[in-house]
């Protein structure tokens, strides 16, 4: 680890901290994810990205830049990686997932804030994420008003550029978001010295199309009767898409889907007959943010899907390939992009539409809402989405939880009363 630690050292980190970081991670990981009985062999790929997630995927990067690459960090899935690629700068999304972020959080933003947000500024101004030293340029959104103070302070420690979302999807709101992609695009332009064009526009919306699609692949193996993977190992790898090499994370992640649809085909599964199979729903899961889904998963449930941007909003829908214009390429990006159903939008009809058709997709016995502490746009929308799963007949629980293991006992009790609810309708209805 010395020659990793003279490169933490050049990315100007705080070396003490940071080895309280690393101390914590490895306990954490093995705990809750080498503890799992029967895992695909291909998941040993993740593993290894995880024991160098400050090592090896740094070294890279540091190389990028020595070779003249810029990086761009990034929080969210409205900004599109397909510009970032074609400007041939290297996107990376950047963690707020752990509580050991969030007391340096706290020092210059309110408790009250959303732990996400308070984590992502502590990761920053504590110099103990590697991933945040080395970006020359982080991008923000205006998806919470949280975030969009946040940025502002952040403001005064990297270089951050902000993407105004529009928070309805009209087709003015569409022209704007175009626009906001124009500005991106410049911005990246001055920032790398390469011109974006067609071609390379082109090239770059194939490649992240081909991850989208991987993932697509990984989530339809999800919805055999027997499950050839845990919930939780599916989080961890749409987590891992959003920092490691595209291309390298495609070839990988087809290979751990041979190995799944080959376990379908054999019968094998991870859980056994009979486990509520559980779709979550809600706000975003920064890595290593895997409390929910272990707690689910040691209480009884398997976790088939996530509607959620660390889930199925990350790759759903394709941008159209076929554009040959710059002007009708980010037409295509835009409206793929603004067809992400994220809570920010009023009204947001089509998430509740994307819950339930997921739900029959996945085969679904019941649904967990998510939402973190203060993370108001997620809270609020839990009505509207209660009162139409109430209506399809749909059991839901919500779940309002940080990233503390306080709760977990609290958390653990309620789903295991939702789960024997959920067997008790089942049997109920089999007996009809």
């Amino acid at each position: 680890m010395a020659d990793y630690r003279e490169m933490w050292q050049s990315l100007d980190m705080d070396l003490e901290k940071h080895d309280q970081l690393c101390e914590i991670l490895p306990q954490f990981y093995g705990d809750i994810y080498l503890s799992q009985e029967n895992r695909p062999e291909a998941m040993n790929y993740y593993n290894f990205v995880v024991s160098e997630v400050h090592g090896l995927r740094i070294k890279e990067l540091c190389e990028h830049r020595k070779n003249g690459k810029k990086v761009i960090g990034t929080f969210c899935v409205f900004v599109p990686d397909e510009v970032i690629n074609a400007a041939g700068a290297v996107g990376v999304g950047l963690c707020g997932g752990s509580e050991f972020w969030e007391p340096d959080g706290e020092k210059i933003l309110p408790r009250n804030t959303c732990p996400l947000v308070k984590a992502s500024v502590g990761a920053k101004i504590s110099g103990t994420c590697p991933y945040f030293q080395s970006c020359d340029l982080i991008v923000g959104e205006t998806t919470c008003d949280g975030k969009k103070k946040a940025w502002e302070i952040l403001n005064e420690y990297i270089p951050v550029h902000v993407m105004d979302l529009p928070q309805m999807k009209r087709e003015k709101d569409n022209i704007h978001w175009q626009d906001e992609i124009k500005m991106f695009i410049r911005k990246l332009e001055k920032l790398t010295g390469n011109k974006i064009t067609e071609e390379s526009l082109a090239q770059s919306i194939k490649l992240i199309n081909k991850r989208r699609k991987v993932l697509a692949r990984l989530y339809n193996a999800r919805k055999a009767d027997k499950l050839p993977i845990s919930g939780k190992d599916a989080l961890l790898i749409s987590q891992i898409a959003f920092y490691d090499d595209p291309k390298r994370f495609i070839e990988k992640t087809n290979e751990l889907c041979d190995e799944l649809e080959k376990r379908i085909e054999n019968g094998v599964s991870v859980f056994k007959e009979g486990t509520p199979r559980i779709l979550v729903t809600g706000t975003p899961m920064a890595i290593p943010n895997w409390k929910l889904h272990h707690i689910i998963e040691t209480s009884g449930g398997a976790v088939v899907c996530e509607e959620t941007c660390t889930g199925s909003r990350y790759f759903e829908n394709l941008v159209d390939e076929d554009a040959k214009t710059l002007d009708d390429q980010i037409k295509a990006l835009a409206d793929r992009y603004l067809n992400i159903n994220c809570a920010c939008f009023t009204p947001n009809s089509g998430r509740i539409d994307d819950i339930i058709k997921y739900y029959k997709e996945y085969r679904a016995d019941g649904v967990v809402y998510f939402t973190l502490p203060f993370c108001q746009t997620y809270a609020t929308e839990f009505k509207k989405v209660k009162d139409a799963l109430d209506k399809e007949g749909i059991p839901v629980i919500m779940i309002e939880t940080g990233y503390s293991l306080q709760d977990a006992g609290q958390i653990k009790t309620r789903l295991e009363a939702f789960f024997e609810m959920l067997e008790t309708n089942k049997q109920a209805a089999i007996s009809e």
